[in-house]
């Protein structure tokens, strides 16, 4: 299945937009071990720093760009389909194309690729008149 920005902008809720992108703890291998200076090197690439700054501004710096949700600590402009080493060592169009990106923070990073609902931040608690303890409820 390959993930697209235009399929991702299609679901409207944060929960929704983490579903379709989860990996269920299935990380590419590929991408680990003795192989992992070739991500490093990419990283650190002038053509990946300017369409991270790109998408950084297309998404608002919004965790998996919803309106509300800025990310406030380091962003991280996530590969919708895991990369592998011939996708870097080939140059494919997975590694710059804004269409197969998108920003999300730490912990929505984690999330996505080790299947951990527990690592999302959550919506915060809406407070309502003469409501003391909403921890309590």
């Amino acid at each position: 299945m390959i993930r697209t920005y235009s399929e991702l902008m299609q679901y409207e809720t944060f929960e929704d937009r983490f579903k379709y992108l989860s990996l269920k703890g299935e990380v590419g291998s590929e991408t680990f071990g003795f192989d992992r200076y070739l991500n490093q090197r990419f990283y650190r690439s002038p053509e990946w720093k300017q369409v991270r700054d790109f998408i950084i501004v297309r998404d608002s710096g919004c965790d998996l760009g919803i309106p509300g949700r800025e990310i406030h600590r380091h962003i991280i402009v996530h590969h919708m389909n895991p990369l592998s080493i011939s996708d870097i060592t080939n140059s494919t169009t997975f590694l710059f194309d804004p269409e197969f990106l998108i920003c999300v923070s730490n912990n929505t990073h984690q999330a996505i690729h080790y299947g951990s609902e527990e690592l999302l931040i959550t919506e915060p608690i809406e407070r309502t008149p003469h409501d003391t303890c909403p921890w309590k409820k």
